[in-house]
């Protein structure tokens, strides 16, 4: 049986519905990463699973058990919010065992409880400190170390990084993850930021509108994308994305774009002549001669001025137009690149991805 299991989870908000019937199965220890753009209604998910929103239509399940009409207190669950939601006037220590004190654990318990979680999570030297003390990430470990004494069945995590810096999210991050891997424990997570979701996740669950767009690892959705949604949302920088046309030259396919340009399109793909298609491709599989990632075998050769460039260190990102459509390049072990300098950049064809441009839906055979 899934840990958690949502089979056609309706919300809605009066006569608005904001999610639409969506079904999905959490397996046992599993890391699980609900991610998308504001207003998906992933956060919304996450709080009926807990129990803090009512659902309006379906069934969750959490082990063996249906739970729509539980209180969250009876759901054997953890959930650790953004905001901490720690007690000010408590010290870490009193913090960590609040919870357990007020469901009637006995001291020796809690003590023996607070002190592994404190220990997992390095919290040893900042037991008698109050959170006005703490520094973000220590409250956002202690705001874990809460969760951790309840040993619930299931964690439950609301963007708990988005009120941090950038170099604190990245360790953060580290932290969950080496968590997950020391207590074992199926964790449901939210987020919108797309780095979070490919480096915690072992499935990531794409939303758009109340609808779930693809779910799979971080390498399924990241490789063989489901539509152009999901193709534009999971990537940095995003995927390019060009309108054409196919045509059939001496027996194969192309491409057409709006400025005449033509690609050939890779084998693997449900396609026909004269059908209006999305090409995509990511900018790691666009870089100028000498500069990509996968060689110089197998390309379409584009030469094109540069409009702008991004040294990164490593890298540069360049921009330059194909089919009349601005598109990224990265290019690595880079040097110095003039504006407006002319740069023949190869294309590499076996990582292109085609959408049916109506629907959005990849034609991948």
């Amino acid at each position: 049986m899934p840990e958690v299991r949502l089979d056609k989870v309706v919300k809605r908000y009066g006569p608005v519905e904001v999610v639409h019937g969506i079904d999905l199965d959490i397996a046992h220890n599993e890391f699980v990463v609900l991610v998308g753009p504001s207003g998906c209604g992933k956060s919304t998910t996450l709080r009926m699973i807990a129990g803090l929103e009512d659902i309006s239509g379906g069934t969750i399940r959490i082990g063996e058990k249906v739970v729509n009409g539980l209180p969250p207190r009876a759901r054997n669950i953890s959930m650790v919010f953004q905001n901490y939601a720690l007690y000010p006037h408590m010290t870490v220590e009193e913090n960590l065992g609040f919870g357990l004190k007020i469901a009637g654990t006995e001291a020796a318990e809690i003590s023996r409880r607070v002190k592994e979680a404190a220990l997992i999570l390095g919290l040893d030297p900042y037991m008698d400190r109050y959170p006005a003390n703490l520094s973000g990430g220590q409250r956002q470990r202690v705001a874990m170390g809460r969760a951790i004494v309840r040993d619930p069945q299931v964690f439950l995590f609301d963007e708990p990084l988005s009120n941090l810096d950038a170099k604190l999210r990245g360790q953060m991050r580290v932290e969950i993850k080496k968590l997950h891997r020391r207590v074992s424990t199926t964790v449901v997570y939210v987020t919108h930021d797309q780095v979070e979701a490919m480096t915690l996740a072992d499935r990531i669950v794409i939303m758009r509108d109340g609808h779930i767009e693809q779910v799979g690892t971080p390498a399924d959705v990241f490789e063989r994308p489901a539509n152009t949604f999901v193709a534009s949302f999971i990537g940095s920088p995003p995927m390019n994305q060009l309108e054409a046309r196919t045509v059939a030259d001496k027996g194969a396919l192309h491409a057409l774009l709006a400025d005449g340009t033509t690609i050939p399109v890779p084998k693997g793909f449900d396609l026909e002549s004269d059908r209006e298609i999305i090409v995509g491709f990511r900018p790691e599989n666009l870089a100028p001669k000498g500069h990509s990632l996968h060689g110089e075998a197998l390309t379409a050769s584009l030469a094109r001025p540069v409009d702008l460039a991004e040294p990164l260190g490593t890298e540069t990102i360049l921009y330059t137009r194909i089919g009349g459509v601005e598109v990224q390049s990265r290019m690595l072990d880079p040097r110095p690149v003039g504006i407006g300098e002319t740069l023949e950049f190869l294309l590499d064809i076996r990582q292109l991805h085609i959408f049916d441009k109506a629907s959005g839906k990849s034609l991948r055979a």
